[in-house]
């Protein structure tokens, strides 16, 4: 039987691409659960993810890790590490795209149903 679970997503975001095809920003693999550098970042695996923001000029979802490496720190970092902030946002900047795939195309198999208004329910 399949599982179902709803997101908060902006409605002006794009539609989830299938799987294999370029990231478009949806948001919904982010909102649905973190990858394995936002596990790291958001000290959780379930959920959605500490690093997503939402880029309204261009209405999509952006890795936080990739666009707002300081920003993301700050969130995430316990207080005493929070020093270390400005050399990890550089290597964040660096390697957050490999480390979360980007440019790998969507490998997010849930099936979106979208309801008469938005949230959006997702099937796994």
């Amino acid at each position: 039987m399949p599982h179902h679970t709803t997101i908060s997503i902006y409605p002006e975001a794009p539609l989830k691409p299938k799987v294999g095809a370029s990231c478009n920003g949806c948001g919904v693999c982010c909102l649905l659960e973190p990858c394995p550098l936002g596990v790291v970042l958001s000290g959780r695996k379930t959920g959605a993810c500490d690093a997503v923001r939402w880029n309204s000029a261009h209405q999509v979802y952006r890795c936080g890790a990739v666009t707002e490496p300081k920003d993301v720190l700050n969130t995430c970092l316990p207080r005493g590490l929070k020093g270390l902030s400005p050399a990890l946002a550089l290597m964040l900047r660096r390697f957050a795209p490999r480390w979360i795939a980007a440019a790998a195309g969507c490998d997010c198999n849930v099936e979106v149903v979208l309801p008469a208004e938005r949230p959006l329910s997702c099937t796994e």
